[in-house]
């Protein structure tokens, strides 16, 4: 008879709640979940009513109390933040138990210490509800598309943010507005920086790019702009041309040789861009989550579901806990030895490229004055820094100046932006009002 695996959980909030409430059912799921015991579990406030039928005798308030146990097998850290939740795994880690989390902040800034770490324990770290909610992603790039060489991630990877520009799409609405009406929804934090200002993004785009490029990403180097200063009528007239806005997350190999060179020169940015209506990103709307992977033999690929909330992001955290007892079942019989898929192996170093080398096309909306001449000016000084232009427009003008939209083809950053040093330098230009990437 095999034992049930123990499982110790930090935090009894939203995701803490859905995980036990799965374990507590196991009918009609994988019969593995019938193997998992919650023999732990720690919380902030001891008196705060339960939405889980829990006995009382396994709570605790203090998180050390759980890792400790001898007990707990498995520590799930459902708690958020960087402190305590990183010391927690790195005990969980050295006191030879696996971890499953869905904290990305953590993983991303200290992802590298903690693989190195689980390795040498010879224990387990997995991370699939860190990105996307319940979109299974991490597991699938690091298995089934194993045999690829990735070579572009795209993602609309944060929900509230892509909530809040799909009903400034269809609607019409400011960006303040709909930013209110998503925290009177509960899709946004009553402090939403970390959503709006892209540094969500930002940790699940690093996450991404070490597991599908083979190396540690420096977090704190991604160039990273948020939709907190986007206009609905920069939404409005990309839609005359053609195009959606969505916040994106995006890494790609630059690398000449990816095929023999042992190291991944990366480009990586979270930013407000463009995606013509025909592209597969354009339609995901509301709080849902898309990933789109460029690889070689396999193409693109998408994996798309919703990207947050209780059970979603519950049910990822399951997944992980169930590929972990199954590996704690094998052991229990005598099988010692790490999965190298499952397990977090690093196989080559990744360096980000210069923001200035990034290659992408480009918006630029201008405010200028409406006088005959002003598109070839513009136009002039774009030529003089080598940049193409795809199709230049004025939408509108009225008595306090003209609008003039730019869409250039794929140049480096750098070179758009000295061209719009010297743009906003000329006399018929009052302000540069916008400026975004495009696919």
């Amino acid at each position: 008879m095999t034992q049930k695996i123990g499982i110790g959980l930090l935090g009894l909030g939203t995701v803490g709640t859905g995980v036990a409430n799965i374990l507590n059912s196991p009918e009609g799921r994988h019969p593995l979940v019938a193997s998992i015991n919650i023999v732990r579990i720690a919380v902030r406030d001891l008196q705060r009513p339960r939405l889980v039928n829990i006995d009382q005798s396994i709570i605790t308030n203090d998180p050390y109390e759980v890792v400790k146990d001898p007990n707990v097998e498995v520590v799930v850290e459902a708690m958020g933040g960087l402190e305590p939740a990183r010391s927690l795994i790195m005990l969980a880690i050295a006191s030879g138990k696996s971890i499953v989390t869905a904290n990305k902040a953590v993983v991303a800034r200290y992802g590298k210490e903690i693989a190195e770490a689980a390795n040498a324990s010879g224990v387990y770290v997995l991370i699939e509800a860190a990105v996307g909610g319940g979109i299974p992603i991490i597991e699938p790039i690091k298995q089934s598309l194993g045999g690829n060489r990735i070579q572009k991630v795209t993602g609309i990877i944060n929900g509230t943010t892509n909530y809040i520009l799909t009903q400034m799409t269809k609607r019409g609405t400011k960006y303040q507005d709909v930013l209110k009406e998503a925290q009177e929804l509960g899709y946004a934090e009553s402090d939403p920086s970390a959503d709006v200002d892209g540094h969500d993004a930002a940790d699940k785009i690093a996450i991404l790019s070490g597991l599908a490029f083979g190396g540690a990403i420096d977090r704190e180097s991604i160039p990273t702009k948020g939709i907190s200063t986007l206009e609905s009528k920069d939404i409005i007239y990309a839609n005359k041309l053609g195009y959606e806005i969505k916040l994106l997350a995006i890494a790609e190999n630059l690398s000449e040789s990816a095929t023999k060179d042992s190291s991944a020169y990366l480009a990586l940015r979270v930013e407000p861009s463009l995606i013509p209506k025909e592209h597969p990103l354009s339609g995901v709307n509301g709080v849902n989550n898309a990933i789109l992977i460029e690889g070689d033999p396999i193409g693109q690929v998408m994996f798309y579901g919703p990207g947050a909330g209780a059970g979603p992001t519950a049910s990822a955290v399951v997944a992980d806990i169930l590929n972990v007892a199954g590996i704690k079942l094998m052991q229990q019989r005598g099988e010692k030895s790490l999965d190298p898929l499952l397990s977090a192996f690093s196989w080559r170093n990744c360096f980000l490229a210069n923001p200035r080398e990034m290659p992408q096309k480009n918006y630029v909306r201008l405010i200028t004055a409406d006088t005959p001449g002003v598109i070839g000016s513009v136009g002039n000084l774009f030529g003089k820094n080598d940049v193409s232009i795809e199709s230049i427009v004025q939408l509108d003008s009225n008595k306090t100046g003209a609008e003039i939209i730019v869409i250039t083809h794929e140049v480096s950053k750098g070179q758009i932006i000295d061209s719009l040093e010297e743009i906003e330098k000329l006399t018929e230009v009052i302000q540069i009002a916008a400026h975004f990437s495009c696919l």
